[in-house]
């Protein structure tokens, strides 16, 4: 193929023809270490699939990463306290530093030059990580981090819900601050001159938006359009991960600059896909990750046909990934995901 995976990833991004359909295969820590030599065998079969895959880096369990493990608390550069129930799977907030507004006059949001959300940031290291990557032809991306979902591990779940209802003076004053943090976030990764930057931000639920769209465009909004605009603005493309069902609000996301969301197969069903999204933005289109342990393998072929089959179209503006996050998924279902996605995908 004439592309390198860099290229036909902008391509299908910005509806320019790509060669393919970008696709991927990704696995939860806990289906790992459950399924591990299977796995690695698998990814090894699959070449296109995984082109970067070395067998010395397949993880093992002490490889684990925080508020993974199991009866695990940790309490994050937010302040934010997280605890685990179930190992192998992220955790959950449980500690929230603005459960009560008064903190607010306090709150000191973490410095981006030095923290990430769980951690430290090394620039010097990222610096060579980029460079390596431009070198060697392939996508570089920044981590903008959380939007919505941050929202609520400060405040706490009916905590926020609340402040959407009565609106508080503070509840704006809050999105505010995360915009600003947000804002020097994206410019140290766009200093760098990367291709795209990527953010996290549920804010939906299997039914509808965790809040009325009328709240979402008087509140949210406008911090989504201040951000992604600003990125858009500097070069580089926008990706948003959300789940849940977000098609209330898709014309209000394009409008705000982003340039690729991943709306959830089952949540929002592919025939409303293809009418909020296709052609407006690139679609990276998550299966039905709920059926995975309990389709047939003939069915998640089906399933990923069906997908291809209504989204895909010459000019590009699809993407398909299938998340193995579950251990009861059986071997046999994996194996036909990875063979579906490069007949449908890969050899579209």
């Amino acid at each position: 193929m004439a592309l390198s995976q860099r290229e036909n990833w902008l391509r299908a991004v910005t509806f320019q023809h790509p060669e393919w359909i970008p696709c991927s295969l990704g696995f939860a820590p806990m289906n790992w270490y459950n399924q591990r030599d299977d796995l690695a065998a698998l990814m090894a079969r699959h070449p296109r699939l995984f082109p970067d895959f070395d067998p010395a880096t397949v993880p093992t369990y002490e490889d684990m990463p925080v508020v993974y493990r199991e009866s695990e608390y940790f309490t994050d550069n937010w302040g934010c306290t997280w605890y685990n129930i179930q190992e192998g799977f992220e955790g959950q907030v449980v500690g929230h530093p603005l459960a009560d507004w008064s903190a607010l006059e306090t709150c000191r949001m973490p410095d981006p030059r030095t923290q990430s959300e769980r951690g430290t940031r090394d620039w010097a290291r990222i610096r060579r990580d980029l460079a390596e990557a431009r070198a060697a032809g392939k996508l570089t991306g920044g981590d903008g981090e959380r939007l919505f979902d941050r929202l609520y591990f400060l405040r706490g779940w009916d905590n926020l819900m609340m402040d959407f209802a009565t609106e508080p003076p503070e509840l704006d004053r809050l999105i505010a601050m995360l915009q600003d943090y947000e804002l020097r976030l994206v410019d140290l990764w766009l200093d760098e001159g990367v291709d795209q930057v990527g953010f996290h931000t549920d804010i939906g639920t299997q039914k509808a938006l965790m809040i009325s769209p009328a709240s979402f465009r008087k509140h949210v909004k406008p911090m989504f359009k201040a951000i992604f605009q600003h990125c858009r603005e500097r070069g580089a493309l926008v990706v948003l991960s959300s789940d849940g069902c977000l098609l209330e609000i898709v014309d209000d996301l394009v409008e705000c600059g982003v340039n690729m969301h991943d709306p959830q197969l089952r949540a929002c069903g592919l025939d409303n896909i293809a009418r909020a999204y296709k052609g407006k933005m690139c679609i990276n289109l998550d299966l039905d990750r709920q059926s995975f342990a309990f389709a047939t393998p003939a069915e998640l072929r089906r399933q990923v046909k069906e997908v291809v089959d209504t989204l895909a179209a010459p000019e590009g503006g699809l993407m398909v990934m299938a998340s193995c996050w579950g251990t009861n998924i059986p071997l046999e279902n994996i194996k036909a995901l990875a063979e579906a996605l490069e007949d449908y995908c890969l050899a579209w």
